[in-house]
Protein backbone atom coordinates (compact mmCIF):
# COMPACT_ATOMS: atom_id res chain seq x y z
CA UNK A 1 0.00 0.00 0.00
CA UNK A 2 1.05 3.45 -0.98
CA UNK A 3 0.45 7.13 0.45
CA UNK A 4 1.30 9.84 -2.08
CA UNK A 5 1.79 13.30 -0.87
CA UNK A 6 1.73 16.00 -3.04
CA UNK A 7 2.98 19.81 -3.02
CA UNK A 8 3.93 23.08 -5.41
CA UNK A 9 6.22 22.28 -8.26
CA UNK A 10 9.71 23.29 -7.01
CA UNK A 11 9.03 21.95 -3.26
CA UNK A 12 11.79 20.15 -1.96
CA UNK A 13 10.83 16.48 -1.80
CA UNK A 14 11.74 13.60 -0.01
CA UNK A 15 10.83 10.11 0.02
CA UNK A 16 10.08 8.10 3.29
CA UNK A 17 9.18 5.10 3.36
CA UNK A 18 7.53 3.44 6.38
CA UNK A 19 7.48 -0.35 6.64
CA UNK A 20 5.48 -2.72 8.57
CA UNK A 21 8.19 -4.47 11.31
CA UNK A 22 7.57 -5.05 14.89
CA UNK A 23 11.07 -4.04 15.45
CA UNK A 24 9.94 -0.16 14.83
CA UNK A 25 6.30 -0.33 16.64
CA UNK A 26 5.60 3.62 15.44
CA UNK A 27 4.40 4.30 12.32
CA UNK A 28 4.15 7.97 12.36
CA UNK A 29 6.09 10.60 10.78
CA UNK A 30 6.60 14.12 12.26
CA UNK A 31 8.27 17.13 10.65
CA UNK A 32 8.26 20.62 11.56
CA UNK A 33 5.85 21.02 8.56
CA UNK A 34 4.01 18.18 8.65
CA UNK A 35 2.44 15.07 10.36
CA UNK A 36 1.68 12.07 8.16
CA UNK A 37 0.06 8.53 10.12
CA UNK A 38 -0.51 5.24 8.47
CA UNK A 39 -4.21 4.59 8.55
CA UNK A 40 -5.44 0.85 8.58
CA UNK A 41 -8.42 1.06 6.21
CA UNK A 42 -7.84 0.79 2.34
CA UNK A 43 -9.39 3.63 0.25
CA UNK A 44 -9.20 6.54 3.29
CA UNK A 45 -7.17 9.76 2.26
CA UNK A 46 -6.51 12.58 3.86
CA UNK A 47 -5.83 16.33 4.29
CA UNK A 48 -3.05 17.88 6.26
CA UNK A 49 -1.56 21.40 5.57
CA UNK A 50 -2.41 21.55 2.19
CA UNK A 51 -1.25 18.38 1.20
CA UNK A 52 -2.69 15.13 0.05
CA UNK A 53 -2.19 11.52 0.82
CA UNK A 54 -4.03 8.77 -1.04
CA UNK A 55 -3.74 4.99 -0.04
CA UNK A 56 -3.87 2.87 -3.34
CA UNK A 57 -3.27 -1.47 -3.43
CA UNK A 58 0.29 -2.66 -4.62
CA UNK A 59 -0.28 -5.95 -5.43
CA UNK A 60 0.83 -8.59 -2.82
CA UNK A 61 3.09 -5.95 -1.21
CA UNK A 62 2.85 -5.32 2.61
CA UNK A 63 5.15 -2.07 2.36
CA UNK A 64 3.86 1.26 2.92
CA UNK A 65 5.98 3.92 1.51
CA UNK A 66 4.97 7.66 2.37
CA UNK A 67 6.45 10.10 0.17
CA UNK A 68 6.97 13.32 2.72
CA UNK A 69 7.32 17.04 1.56
CA UNK A 70 10.60 18.39 3.58
CA UNK A 71 11.04 21.93 3.13
CA UNK A 72 14.71 22.99 3.21
CA UNK A 73 16.56 22.90 6.46
CA UNK A 74 16.42 25.67 8.19
CA UNK A 75 17.88 27.16 11.63
CA UNK A 76 15.52 26.91 14.76
CA UNK A 77 14.56 30.58 15.99
CA UNK A 78 15.82 31.53 19.05
CA UNK A 79 13.53 33.11 21.59
CA UNK A 80 13.25 36.89 21.91
CA UNK A 81 12.87 37.72 26.16
CA UNK A 82 12.11 40.88 25.95
CA UNK A 83 8.65 39.48 25.23
CA UNK A 84 7.55 39.94 28.78
CA UNK A 85 5.11 36.48 28.06
CA UNK A 86 8.41 34.54 27.10
CA UNK A 87 9.88 35.42 30.96
CA UNK A 88 7.27 34.10 32.95
CA UNK A 89 6.87 31.26 30.87
CA UNK A 90 10.72 30.67 31.19
CA UNK A 91 9.98 30.91 34.60
CA UNK A 92 7.19 28.71 34.94
CA UNK A 93 10.07 26.06 33.08
CA UNK A 94 12.50 26.75 36.15
CA UNK A 95 9.58 25.90 38.64
CA UNK A 96 8.95 22.76 36.76
CA UNK A 97 12.75 21.63 36.85
CA UNK A 98 13.35 22.56 39.98
CA UNK A 99 10.61 20.21 41.89
CA UNK A 100 12.10 17.46 39.27
CA UNK A 101 15.43 17.66 40.68
CA UNK A 102 17.28 15.37 43.60
CA UNK A 103 15.33 12.04 41.87
CA UNK A 104 17.42 9.45 41.19
CA UNK A 105 17.89 8.04 37.42
CA UNK A 106 18.90 4.74 36.50
CA UNK A 107 21.61 3.28 33.61
CA UNK A 108 19.51 2.08 30.31
CA UNK A 109 20.89 -1.12 28.53
CA UNK A 110 18.39 -2.10 26.27
CA UNK A 111 14.98 -2.38 28.05
CA UNK A 112 16.36 -2.59 31.47
CA UNK A 113 17.00 0.40 34.29
CA UNK A 114 20.03 -0.30 36.81
CA UNK A 115 21.20 0.69 40.00
CA UNK A 116 24.23 0.63 41.67
CA UNK A 117 25.39 0.83 44.99
CA UNK A 118 28.07 3.87 44.33
CA UNK A 119 26.37 7.33 43.23
CA UNK A 120 27.33 10.14 41.30
CA UNK A 121 25.60 13.26 42.16
CA UNK A 122 24.96 16.19 39.69
CA UNK A 123 25.32 19.74 41.02
CA UNK A 124 24.15 23.20 40.32
CA UNK A 125 27.46 25.48 39.79
CA UNK A 126 25.64 29.04 41.20
CA UNK A 127 24.40 26.68 44.55
CA UNK A 128 27.08 23.88 45.31
CA UNK A 129 24.89 22.46 47.78
CA UNK A 130 21.93 22.29 45.31
CA UNK A 131 21.88 18.40 44.16
CA UNK A 132 20.20 18.63 40.32
CA UNK A 133 20.25 14.73 39.86
CA UNK A 134 21.40 11.62 41.33
CA UNK A 135 22.93 8.52 39.00
CA UNK A 136 24.31 5.21 39.12
CA UNK A 137 28.35 4.77 39.16
CA UNK A 138 28.92 2.40 36.39
CA UNK A 139 31.64 -0.10 36.24
CA UNK A 140 33.22 -2.21 33.56
CA UNK A 141 30.89 -4.83 33.84
CA UNK A 142 27.53 -2.55 32.67
CA UNK A 143 30.15 -1.35 29.75
CA UNK A 144 30.12 -4.62 28.63
CA UNK A 145 26.70 -5.27 28.78
CA UNK A 146 25.33 -2.35 27.04
CA UNK A 147 28.32 -3.22 24.01
CA UNK A 148 26.77 -6.11 24.16
CA UNK A 149 23.09 -4.84 23.91
CA UNK A 150 23.97 -2.19 21.50
CA UNK A 151 25.86 -5.10 19.09
CA UNK A 152 22.16 -7.23 19.39
CA UNK A 153 20.43 -3.87 18.52
CA UNK A 154 22.17 -3.29 15.42
CA UNK A 155 22.00 -6.17 13.69
CA UNK A 156 17.57 -5.12 13.39
CA UNK A 157 18.43 -1.12 13.30
CA UNK A 158 20.96 -1.23 10.52
CA UNK A 159 19.03 -3.53 7.94
CA UNK A 160 15.85 -0.96 8.25
CA UNK A 161 15.60 1.63 5.52
CA UNK A 162 17.25 4.86 5.78
CA UNK A 163 13.84 6.60 6.39
CA UNK A 164 12.74 4.58 9.18
CA UNK A 165 15.74 5.92 11.37
CA UNK A 166 15.03 9.54 10.22
CA UNK A 167 11.47 9.10 11.40
CA UNK A 168 12.86 8.54 14.56
CA UNK A 169 15.38 11.56 14.50
CA UNK A 170 12.28 13.93 13.25
CA UNK A 171 10.22 12.92 15.98
CA UNK A 172 12.71 13.75 18.49
CA UNK A 173 13.29 16.89 16.99
CA UNK A 174 9.46 17.85 17.66
CA UNK A 175 9.69 16.82 21.11
CA UNK A 176 12.85 18.95 22.26
CA UNK A 177 10.88 21.99 20.30
CA UNK A 178 7.75 21.36 22.55
CA UNK A 179 10.06 21.01 25.53
CA UNK A 180 12.13 23.42 24.49
CA UNK A 181 12.25 25.93 27.75
CA UNK A 182 11.76 22.85 30.26
CA UNK A 183 15.05 21.58 28.19
CA UNK A 184 16.76 25.04 28.89
CA UNK A 185 15.60 24.68 32.30
CA UNK A 186 17.81 21.88 33.15
CA UNK A 187 20.66 23.87 30.86
CA UNK A 188 20.69 26.39 33.03
CA UNK A 189 20.41 24.81 36.61
CA UNK A 190 22.54 22.08 35.60
CA UNK A 191 25.73 24.10 34.15
CA UNK A 192 24.94 27.73 34.72
CA UNK A 193 23.98 28.63 31.00
CA UNK A 194 22.28 31.98 30.64
CA UNK A 195 18.93 32.29 29.28
CA UNK A 196 20.36 32.91 26.04
CA UNK A 197 22.84 30.10 25.96
CA UNK A 198 20.84 27.80 26.68
CA UNK A 199 18.20 28.65 24.18
CA UNK A 200 20.96 28.33 21.88
CA UNK A 201 21.90 24.56 23.08
CA UNK A 202 18.76 23.57 22.67
CA UNK A 203 18.09 25.11 19.44
CA UNK A 204 21.50 23.34 18.19
CA UNK A 205 20.28 20.28 19.31
CA UNK A 206 16.97 20.98 17.12
CA UNK A 207 19.02 21.52 14.36
CA UNK A 208 21.31 18.40 14.75
CA UNK A 209 18.04 16.40 14.52
CA UNK A 210 16.60 18.13 11.18
CA UNK A 211 19.82 18.60 9.12
CA UNK A 212 21.56 14.94 9.80
CA UNK A 213 18.36 13.23 8.48
CA UNK A 214 18.02 15.27 5.62
CA UNK A 215 21.90 15.20 5.29
CA UNK A 216 21.25 11.30 5.08
CA UNK A 217 18.32 10.99 2.84
CA UNK A 218 20.98 12.46 0.20
CA UNK A 219 23.26 9.59 1.13
CA UNK A 220 20.64 6.86 0.89
CA UNK A 221 19.84 7.96 -2.69
CA UNK A 222 22.03 6.63 -5.60
CA UNK A 223 25.47 7.87 -5.73
CA UNK A 224 26.98 9.53 -8.97
CA UNK A 225 29.55 7.48 -10.72
CA UNK A 226 31.29 6.99 -13.91
CA UNK A 227 29.06 5.12 -16.49
CA UNK A 228 30.53 2.20 -18.50
CA UNK A 229 28.83 0.29 -20.80
CA UNK A 230 29.65 -3.61 -19.85
CA UNK A 231 29.06 -3.49 -16.33
CA UNK A 232 26.07 -2.08 -13.66
CA UNK A 233 27.97 -0.03 -10.43
CA UNK A 234 26.37 1.20 -7.67
CA UNK A 235 27.57 2.82 -4.06
CA UNK A 236 26.21 2.47 -1.03
CA UNK A 237 26.87 4.02 2.42
CA UNK A 238 26.73 1.75 5.50
CA UNK A 239 26.61 1.66 9.13
CA UNK A 240 29.87 1.02 10.58
CA UNK A 241 28.31 -0.71 14.06
CA UNK A 242 28.76 -0.05 17.97
CA UNK A 243 29.81 3.42 18.98
CA UNK A 244 30.93 4.95 21.99
CA UNK A 245 29.34 8.84 22.38
CA UNK A 246 31.63 11.01 24.80
CA UNK A 247 30.24 14.48 25.10
CA UNK A 248 31.05 17.23 27.60
CA UNK A 249 29.36 19.04 29.69
CA UNK A 250 29.87 22.65 28.11
CA UNK A 251 27.30 21.84 25.77
CA UNK A 252 24.63 19.03 27.83
CA UNK A 253 22.17 18.99 25.03
CA UNK A 254 23.29 19.49 21.46
CA UNK A 255 26.70 17.74 21.57
CA UNK A 256 25.93 14.30 23.46
CA UNK A 257 22.24 14.64 20.64
CA UNK A 258 24.60 16.05 17.69
CA UNK A 259 27.04 13.23 18.17
CA UNK A 260 23.64 10.33 18.82
CA UNK A 261 21.50 11.26 15.90
CA UNK A 262 24.90 11.31 13.98
CA UNK A 263 25.41 7.94 14.82
CA UNK A 264 21.35 6.44 15.02
CA UNK A 265 20.70 8.39 11.41
CA UNK A 266 23.61 6.66 9.61
CA UNK A 267 21.96 3.26 11.24
CA UNK A 268 24.98 2.61 13.84
CA UNK A 269 24.36 2.24 17.65
CA UNK A 270 25.61 4.24 20.65
CA UNK A 271 26.11 3.78 23.99
CA UNK A 272 26.11 7.27 25.49
CA UNK A 273 28.67 7.89 28.43
CA UNK A 274 27.46 11.71 29.99
CA UNK A 275 29.49 13.92 31.69
CA UNK A 276 29.63 13.75 35.08
CA UNK A 277 28.81 17.02 35.67
CA UNK A 278 25.30 16.86 32.92
CA UNK A 279 24.37 13.60 33.06
CA UNK A 280 20.53 15.30 33.93
CA UNK A 281 20.53 17.10 31.00
CA UNK A 282 21.39 13.96 28.66
CA UNK A 283 19.11 12.06 30.43
CA UNK A 284 16.35 14.28 29.47
CA UNK A 285 17.74 13.48 25.59
CA UNK A 286 17.35 9.27 26.11
CA UNK A 287 13.61 10.22 28.01
CA UNK A 288 13.29 12.33 24.37
CA UNK A 289 14.90 9.42 22.42
CA UNK A 290 12.82 6.41 23.96
CA UNK A 291 8.95 8.82 23.66
CA UNK A 292 10.19 9.15 19.95
CA UNK A 293 9.80 5.60 19.51
CA UNK A 294 13.62 4.53 19.13
CA UNK A 295 13.63 0.86 19.76
CA UNK A 296 15.77 -0.85 23.00
CA UNK A 297 19.71 -0.79 22.66
CA UNK A 298 19.90 1.50 19.47
CA UNK A 299 21.22 3.88 22.63
CA UNK A 300 22.00 2.73 25.77
CA UNK A 301 22.54 5.34 28.82
CA UNK A 302 25.95 4.54 30.94
CA UNK A 303 26.95 6.97 33.71
CA UNK A 304 30.73 7.20 35.67
CA UNK A 305 33.90 7.96 36.02
CA UNK A 306 35.82 8.41 32.43
CA UNK A 307 38.79 6.52 33.65
CA UNK A 308 36.60 3.39 34.30
CA UNK A 309 33.58 3.83 32.13
CA UNK A 310 35.10 6.10 29.16
CA UNK A 311 38.64 3.60 28.80
CA UNK A 312 36.63 0.35 29.04
CA UNK A 313 33.92 1.87 26.68
CA UNK A 314 36.92 3.30 24.09
CA UNK A 315 38.83 0.10 23.76
CA UNK A 316 36.28 -2.26 23.79
CA UNK A 317 36.78 -4.56 21.10
CA UNK A 318 33.37 -4.81 19.61
CA UNK A 319 33.32 -0.55 19.71
CA UNK A 320 33.91 0.67 15.87
CA UNK A 321 34.31 4.22 16.45
CA UNK A 322 34.29 6.66 19.43
CA UNK A 323 32.79 10.45 19.06
CA UNK A 324 34.08 12.34 21.58
CA UNK A 325 34.26 16.08 22.44
CA UNK A 326 36.33 17.17 25.48
CA UNK A 327 39.68 18.64 26.34
CA UNK A 328 43.32 17.98 24.35
CA UNK A 329 44.63 15.31 27.58
CA UNK A 330 41.46 12.97 27.33
CA UNK A 331 40.98 12.75 23.58
CA UNK A 332 44.92 12.03 22.74
CA UNK A 333 44.35 9.66 25.52
CA UNK A 334 41.43 8.21 23.70
CA UNK A 335 43.06 7.75 20.52
CA UNK A 336 45.86 6.06 21.87
CA UNK A 337 43.62 3.72 23.53
CA UNK A 338 41.38 3.30 20.11
CA UNK A 339 44.71 2.72 18.03
CA UNK A 340 45.62 -0.13 19.92
CA UNK A 341 43.54 -3.23 18.68
CA UNK A 342 42.09 -5.56 21.46
CA UNK A 343 41.84 -9.57 21.23
CA UNK A 344 39.01 -10.13 18.98
CA UNK A 345 38.82 -6.91 17.39
CA UNK A 346 39.09 -6.88 13.33
CA UNK A 347 38.51 -3.34 12.47
CA UNK A 348 40.74 -0.51 12.42
CA UNK A 349 38.54 2.02 15.37
CA UNK A 350 37.43 5.54 14.17
CA UNK A 351 37.79 8.49 16.05
CA UNK A 352 35.85 11.42 15.52
CA UNK A 353 37.42 14.57 18.40
CA UNK A 354 36.73 17.79 19.14
CA UNK A 355 39.33 18.86 21.43
CA UNK A 356 39.36 22.31 22.07
CA UNK A 357 41.79 25.62 21.09
CA UNK A 358 43.04 28.66 22.41
CA UNK A 359 41.74 31.07 19.99
CA UNK A 360 42.55 34.29 18.73
CA UNK A 361 40.49 37.70 17.44
CA UNK A 362 42.35 39.94 15.38
CA UNK A 363 42.12 43.75 15.56
CA UNK A 364 43.13 45.59 12.91
CA UNK A 365 43.97 49.75 13.00
CA UNK A 366 41.38 50.35 10.25
CA UNK A 367 39.12 48.08 12.06
CA UNK A 368 35.70 49.30 13.32
CA UNK A 369 36.37 48.93 17.14
CA UNK A 370 32.75 49.50 18.39
CA UNK A 371 31.89 46.39 16.43
CA UNK A 372 35.48 44.83 17.38
CA UNK A 373 35.09 45.48 21.02
CA UNK A 374 31.29 43.85 21.40
CA UNK A 375 32.83 41.05 19.55
CA UNK A 376 35.67 40.20 22.07
CA UNK A 377 33.77 40.40 24.55
CA UNK A 378 30.61 38.30 24.02
CA UNK A 379 33.28 35.96 22.51
CA UNK A 380 35.81 35.75 25.79
CA UNK A 381 32.72 35.82 28.39
CA UNK A 382 29.74 34.16 26.88
CA UNK A 383 29.03 31.15 28.87
CA UNK A 384 32.25 32.51 31.14
CA UNK A 385 34.66 31.41 28.38
CA UNK A 386 34.10 27.67 28.53
CA UNK A 387 33.45 26.98 25.18
CA UNK A 388 36.50 25.44 22.83
CA UNK A 389 35.33 28.57 20.58
CA UNK A 390 35.69 31.02 23.07
CA UNK A 391 38.12 33.69 22.17
CA UNK A 392 41.14 33.49 24.82
CA UNK A 393 43.49 36.01 22.91
CA UNK A 394 42.90 39.28 21.76
CA UNK A 395 45.88 40.27 19.37
CA UNK A 396 45.75 44.05 18.85
CA UNK A 397 47.68 46.21 16.36
CA UNK A 398 49.50 48.68 18.68
CA UNK A 399 48.16 51.47 16.36
CA UNK A 400 45.20 50.89 18.71
CA UNK A 401 45.96 48.92 21.25
CA UNK A 402 45.45 51.15 24.32
CA UNK A 403 42.49 52.94 22.65
CA UNK A 404 40.75 49.52 22.51
CA UNK A 405 41.62 48.07 25.84
CA UNK A 406 39.59 51.46 27.06
CA UNK A 407 36.47 50.71 25.42
CA UNK A 408 36.64 46.12 26.36
CA UNK A 409 37.06 47.15 30.33
CA UNK A 410 33.92 49.38 29.65
CA UNK A 411 32.28 47.24 27.52
CA UNK A 412 33.10 43.84 30.51
CA UNK A 413 32.00 46.12 33.01
CA UNK A 414 28.55 46.07 32.18
CA UNK A 415 28.57 42.40 32.41
CA UNK A 416 25.66 41.18 35.06
CA UNK A 417 26.72 38.45 37.11
CA UNK A 418 24.67 36.40 39.24
CA UNK A 419 22.94 32.76 39.37
CA UNK A 420 21.62 32.67 35.85
CA UNK A 421 18.22 31.68 36.71
CA UNK A 422 16.92 35.00 37.43
CA UNK A 423 16.42 37.01 34.06
CA UNK A 424 18.73 39.52 32.80
CA UNK A 425 21.92 37.48 34.39
CA UNK A 426 24.44 37.07 31.39
CA UNK A 427 27.33 35.98 33.28
CA UNK A 428 27.02 32.81 35.95
CA UNK A 429 29.50 30.79 37.14
CA UNK A 430 31.98 27.97 36.19
CA UNK A 431 31.38 24.16 36.04
CA UNK A 432 32.46 23.02 39.57
CA UNK A 433 35.09 23.60 42.15
CA UNK A 434 37.92 21.88 40.33
CA UNK A 435 37.43 24.29 37.38
CA UNK A 436 37.64 27.25 39.40
CA UNK A 437 40.84 26.55 41.06
CA UNK A 438 42.40 25.69 38.02
CA UNK A 439 41.38 29.09 36.42
CA UNK A 440 42.55 30.76 39.74
CA UNK A 441 45.45 29.46 39.16
CA UNK A 442 45.73 30.95 35.80
CA UNK A 443 44.86 34.26 36.64
CA UNK A 444 47.67 33.97 39.69
CA UNK A 445 50.16 33.13 36.75
CA UNK A 446 48.75 35.56 34.68
CA UNK A 447 49.28 38.68 37.32
CA UNK A 448 53.23 37.56 36.59
CA UNK A 449 53.04 37.67 33.28
CA UNK A 450 51.16 40.82 32.32
CA UNK A 451 49.09 43.00 33.48
CA UNK A 452 45.57 42.48 35.42
CA UNK A 453 43.13 44.90 34.13
CA UNK A 454 40.12 44.17 35.17
CA UNK A 455 38.79 41.20 37.51
CA UNK A 456 40.46 38.05 38.97
CA UNK A 457 38.48 37.71 41.81
CA UNK A 458 36.41 35.20 43.47
CA UNK A 459 32.99 34.93 44.37
CA UNK A 460 32.28 31.55 46.24
CA UNK A 461 29.48 31.81 49.58
CA UNK A 462 27.32 29.50 47.05
CA UNK A 463 28.53 29.33 43.88
CA UNK A 464 31.48 28.92 41.92
CA UNK A 465 31.91 32.35 40.44
CA UNK A 466 34.86 34.11 38.95
CA UNK A 467 34.71 38.18 37.73
CA UNK A 468 35.55 38.43 34.38
CA UNK A 469 39.28 39.16 33.76
CA UNK A 470 41.33 40.60 31.25
CA UNK A 471 44.89 40.45 31.84
CA UNK A 472 47.00 42.54 29.14
CA UNK A 473 50.29 43.03 27.80
CA UNK A 474 51.08 39.71 27.83
CA UNK A 475 53.87 37.88 25.66
CA UNK A 476 52.99 35.33 22.79
CA UNK A 477 54.73 32.83 24.38
CA UNK A 478 53.52 33.16 28.09
CA UNK A 479 51.86 30.31 29.66
CA UNK A 480 48.89 31.86 29.17
CA UNK A 481 48.77 32.93 25.79
CA UNK A 482 49.30 29.22 25.15
CA UNK A 483 47.53 26.89 27.25
CA UNK A 484 43.82 26.07 27.12
CA UNK A 485 42.54 27.94 30.63
CA UNK A 486 38.53 27.47 29.79
CA UNK A 487 37.34 30.08 31.55
CA UNK A 488 36.82 34.00 31.60
CA UNK A 489 39.93 35.06 31.27
CA UNK A 490 40.86 36.94 28.19
CA UNK A 491 44.93 37.50 27.44
CA UNK A 492 45.45 41.01 25.43
CA UNK A 493 49.04 40.65 22.94
CA UNK A 494 50.14 43.94 21.04
CA UNK A 495 51.03 43.18 17.91
CA UNK A 496 52.86 45.31 15.39
CA UNK A 497 51.25 45.43 12.49
CA UNK A 498 48.95 42.87 10.63
CA UNK A 499 51.72 40.45 9.38
CA UNK A 500 52.74 40.27 12.74
CA UNK A 501 49.45 39.60 14.24
CA UNK A 502 48.66 36.72 11.83
CA UNK A 503 52.18 35.32 13.02
CA UNK A 504 50.77 35.54 16.87
CA UNK A 505 47.67 33.56 16.34
CA UNK A 506 48.95 30.48 14.34
CA UNK A 507 52.02 30.32 17.29
CA UNK A 508 49.68 28.12 19.62
CA UNK A 509 49.09 23.69 18.94
CA UNK A 510 46.03 24.59 18.64
CA UNK A 511 43.77 25.78 15.26
CA UNK A 512 40.03 25.55 16.21
CA UNK A 513 38.23 28.83 15.65
CA UNK A 514 39.57 32.50 14.80
CA UNK A 515 38.44 35.72 14.19
CA UNK A 516 39.95 39.36 12.13
CA UNK A 517 38.38 42.53 12.53
CA UNK A 518 39.39 44.53 9.69
CA UNK A 519 38.06 46.77 6.80
CA UNK A 520 40.52 45.79 4.67
CA UNK A 521 39.63 43.47 1.70
CA UNK A 522 43.49 42.66 1.02
CA UNK A 523 43.85 41.99 4.39
CA UNK A 524 40.99 39.31 4.66
CA UNK A 525 42.21 37.46 1.53
CA UNK A 526 45.42 37.20 4.02
CA UNK A 527 43.49 36.12 6.75
CA UNK A 528 41.60 33.39 4.68
CA UNK A 529 44.67 32.17 3.39
CA UNK A 530 46.98 32.30 6.43
CA UNK A 531 45.28 32.00 9.47
CA UNK A 532 45.43 28.43 10.33
CA UNK A 533 41.78 27.07 12.12
CA UNK A 534 39.36 25.50 11.20
CA UNK A 535 36.70 28.20 11.67
CA UNK A 536 37.54 31.61 10.79
CA UNK A 537 35.26 34.61 10.95
CA UNK A 538 35.80 37.96 9.27
CA UNK A 539 34.05 41.34 11.39
CA UNK A 540 32.35 38.77 13.80
CA UNK A 541 32.52 36.88 16.84
CA UNK A 542 34.54 33.57 16.92
CA UNK A 543 31.58 31.48 18.88
CA UNK A 544 28.32 30.76 17.71
CA UNK A 545 28.31 28.32 14.71
CA UNK A 546 25.27 27.15 13.18
CA UNK A 547 24.43 24.22 12.05
CA UNK A 548 24.61 23.37 8.27
CA UNK A 549 25.84 27.82 8.09
CA UNK A 550 29.45 27.12 9.74
CA UNK A 551 30.00 23.18 9.93
CA UNK A 552 32.34 23.47 13.06
CA UNK A 553 35.97 21.21 13.74
CA UNK A 554 39.70 22.27 13.82
CA UNK A 555 42.92 21.63 13.00
CA UNK A 556 46.43 20.84 14.83
CA UNK A 557 45.71 19.97 18.71
CA UNK A 558 41.69 20.88 18.10
CA UNK A 559 40.94 17.34 16.90
CA UNK A 560 40.01 15.49 13.64
CA UNK A 561 38.54 18.75 11.80
CA UNK A 562 35.29 16.86 11.68
CA UNK A 563 33.19 19.48 10.71
CA UNK A 564 30.11 18.98 12.77
CA UNK A 565 26.95 20.32 10.97
CA UNK A 566 28.18 19.96 7.82
CA UNK A 567 27.51 17.92 4.92
CA UNK A 568 30.69 15.87 5.78
CA UNK A 569 30.13 14.61 8.90
CA UNK A 570 28.21 11.75 8.20
CA UNK A 571 30.89 10.20 6.52
CA UNK A 572 32.48 9.90 9.69
CA UNK A 573 30.00 7.25 10.79
CA UNK A 574 29.49 5.09 7.52
CA UNK A 575 31.45 3.12 5.63
CA UNK A 576 30.94 2.90 1.33
CA UNK A 577 30.09 -0.31 -0.32
CA UNK A 578 31.01 -0.24 -4.18
CA UNK A 579 28.90 -3.31 -6.19
CA UNK A 580 29.42 -4.21 -9.69
CA UNK A 581 27.71 -6.49 -12.38
CA UNK A 582 28.96 -7.24 -15.85
CA UNK A 583 26.48 -7.44 -17.81
CA UNK A 584 27.87 -7.79 -21.21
Amino acid sequence: MIHYVTGRSGDFVSNIALYSDPFFPHNCLLTRHLKVEAHARLGRSFRNEGFHAKRERAGRQTRRAVTVKLKPFKNEPLIDFSKGRETAKMQQALDLVRSRMSKEHPILIGDQKIQTEEKLRSYNPAHRAQIVGIFQKGTVDHVNRAVDAAQQAFKGWSALPAEKRIQCVIKAASLMRRRKLELMAWIVLEVGKSWAEADADVAEAIDFAEYYSREMLRLDAPQPLVKISSERNQLRYQPLGVGAVIPPWNFPLAIPAGMTFAAIVAGNTVVLKPSSDSPATAFQLMNILRNAGLPPGVVNFVTGNGDTVGNALVAHPKVRFTAFTGSKTVGLRINQLAAAPQPGQIWIKRVIAEMGGKDSIIVDADADLEQAVEGVAVSAFGFQGQKCSACSRAILVEKIYDKFLVRLVERTRKLRMGAPDEPGVNFGPVINDRALRTICSYIDKGRSEGRLLLGGGVHQPQGFFIEPTIIADVAPTATVAQEEIFGPVLVVIKAKDFDDALRIANNTEYGLTGAVYTRSRKKIKQAMGQFHVGNLYINRKCTGALVGVHPFGGFNMSGTDSKAGGRDYLLLFLQAKVMSEKVK
